[in-house]
């Protein structure tokens, strides 16, 4: 790694103080970039996303997919820990801490909302952004892809059942408008995006000409990230300033969720004898939130000033600074968890 990627938790830090700092110096100037959206997506992040992930998938060579089948067991844990699991272990979280734990330090009126967001979030796996922890984990591009597509199906049939048994509803109002958006701006047209790119410079320059240009971008790709830090924690300034004990409890069972789950998926791969390559961002799979999904949920259901969308607010601001520090974790651990995999194979 270079000096930048090697202090990468540094900027990350330091990214998060100056959003806020901004945010809270400069209120108009972020509302009117967080004002830039489409179906409660925002266009200047989604246009930072898309630098983050095109350089990756540009990596997938579309010929070598079917290969994925060789890792059915990788498929099966993240499967499992997305919908077995994430959602029903948060709701446990919720009413544990929420509703009991921290209850007393919490405003009496929102308890139940703040539960209701916190179950918003884990009910959605992440699209866009497991690109990212993907590759800073050097995960299998192909099984990252096909597992995002994968989960995004599953998402149209699942989220609104899971939501309205965990929340006791019987009817759920899915936004439709900012699932099917984000699908088409974070996963069809990045996608769609790369290839172009990939097949014109395998044409005109080969392998060598690839290389050159993703080792270009990668470098744009880790600062278009830490600019989506400053922005979603400028977004919210004002807020994390104005209410920063509230944002604290809600940020506990959402860090201990991701944790659990992250760390399951990761056991239960290296149980199975699967590759770290496969691992890693199974973990991370298993671990992340589509928050624009759960924030656009939680508006249309509780409003805009609700527990519920402060609660999955609070996904959103902890997301990237956690997300990596999993990353950080599963990197550490490669030695070890391919230690227990030859274990397990001469066995």
């Amino acid at each position: 790694m270079n000096p930048f990627e090697r202090y990468l938790t540094l900027w990350v830090a330091l990214c998060i103080v100056v959003g806020i700092a901004l945010g809270h110096f400069f209120p108009i100037v972020f509302q009117a970039i967080g004002a830039a959206e489409i179906a409660k997506v925002n266009i200047p992040v989604a246009a930072l996303i898309w630098l983050m992930i095109v350089p990756m998938l540009a990596k997938i060579d579309f010929a070598a997919l079917g290969r994925v089948r060789e890792h059915w067991r990788g498929i099966g844990v993240t499967l499992f820990v997305n919908w077995a699991v994430k959602p029903f272990s948060m709701a446990a979280l919720g009413w544990l801490f929420i509703g009991w734990l921290f209850r007393p330090y919490l405003p009496e009126g929102q308890i139940d909302s703040y539960i209701a967001g916190l179950i918003l979030l884990a009910a959605a796996p992440c699209t866009a952004m497991v690109f990212v922890w993907s590759n800073l984990s050097d995960g299998e591009p192909h099984f990252t892809l096909s597992q995002v597509a994968l989960n995004d199906t599953i998402m149209v049939f699942a989220f609104a059942p899971i939501v309205g048994l965990l929340l006791g509803l019987s009817a759920i109002t899915v936004p439709w408008d900012t699932l099917l958006l984000s699908v088409v701006l974070y996963i069809v047209i990045p996608v769609a995006v790369a290839q172009i790119l990939r097949r014109f410079l395998l044409r005109s320059g080969g392998e060598a000409a690839l290389r050159h240009l993703l080792g270009f971008l990668q470098p744009m790709s880790l600062m278009a990230l830490l600019a989506t830090l400053v922005l979603l924690f400028g977004f919210q300034g004002q807020e994390i300033i104005a209410k920063p004990t509230i944002i604290a409890l809600l940020a506990v069972p959402i860090l201990i969720q991701v944790y659990f789950n992250s760390g399951l998926a990761y056991l239960l791969n290296r149980w199975s004898g699967e590759a770290h390559c496969v691992a890693a961002p199974s973990a991370l799979i298993g671990a992340s939130n589509f928050f624009e999904l759960a924030v656009a949920a939680a508006i249309s259901l509780f409003g805009f000033h609700s527990g519920a969308a402060l609660a999955t607010v609070v996904g959103v601001l902890i997301e990237v600074p956690v997300m990596l520090s999993v990353v950080k974790i599963v990197n550490a651990s490669k030695d070890w968890y391919e230690i227990g995999n030859a274990v397990r194979r001469t066995r």
